[in-house]
């Protein structure tokens, strides 16, 4: 069925919060893998198939009827998130007259559905827990930090200092290598303004950055 309507997506999520992937996976009769080395999208995949997304690879929010991006989100027992979250492919190349509305990273982060999974690396991929999902739109504050980070990261893509980019450029957001292997480069901009090659770059929202997002969210503590 069709989701027609945000309360329709809720409820689908309520209805598999505090299952376990092996369970979910039961269900909707998917294989599951033995670990996620080869298969790292596999829980978000499943997630897709359980809630109903529809975008598959196109170029359009996860539930595109209701502009809504769906991001698994695994956390640690004190809901903590235990690593940067993948947001899209960062472009290298003719960026110099894009702005940050236009961007594709923008349109992704209008708004999300956070599905927290509790995933600590001893927990068997099977009984991984999923948690309480819940719908998140960038404050302007958020969106003012996401902005800058953006533009920063941009203008040196722009000006060929896309090899001194490193992860901790930026508050809110990373640029960092996204490709299978090291043999799949992309062209981007060299130093001297030259073209080069290089490995594919991907946008990620800093675990800080998700970790403020669930602490507002849950009234979580900062203890240790």
């Amino acid at each position: 069925m069709p989701l027609l309507t945000t309360e329709q997506l809720l409820q689908r999520c309520h209805n598999i919060a505090g299952m376990t992937l092996g369970q979910l996976a039961g269900q909707l009769k998917v294989k599951m893998p033995a670990d996620l080395k080869r298969d790292k999208g596999w829980v978000g995949q499943l997630l897709e198939l359980a809630l109903g997304a529809e975008a598959g690879s196109k170029a359009l929010p996860d539930f595109p009827a209701l502009g809504i991006e769906l991001k698994s989100l695994p956390i640690d027992q004190q809901g903590k998130p235990l690593e940067s979250t993948y947001v899209c492919v960062a472009p290298l190349t003719g960026v110099t007259s894009q702005s940050w509305s236009q961007s594709w990273i923008c349109q992704k982060l209008q708004q999300v559905l956070w599905v927290p999974i509790l995933a600590e690396r001893q927990i068997p991929l099977a009984e991984r827990v999923i948690g309480s999902a819940f719908l998140w739109q960038p404050s302007a504050a958020e969106m003012q930090i996401l902005q800058q980070d953006w533009e920063e990261l941009m203008e040196l893509i722009t000006l060929g200092g896309i090899d001194q980019i490193r992860g901790a450029h930026g508050k809110a957001l990373q640029l960092r290598p996204k490709a299978a292997d090291s043999k799949a480069l992309t062209a981007a901009i060299g130093a001297r303004g030259e073209p080069i090659q290089t490995l594919p770059r991907g946008f990620y929202l800093k675990a800080s950055f998700t970790a403020a997002i669930l602490q507002r969210q849950f009234n979580l503590t900062n203890s240790p």
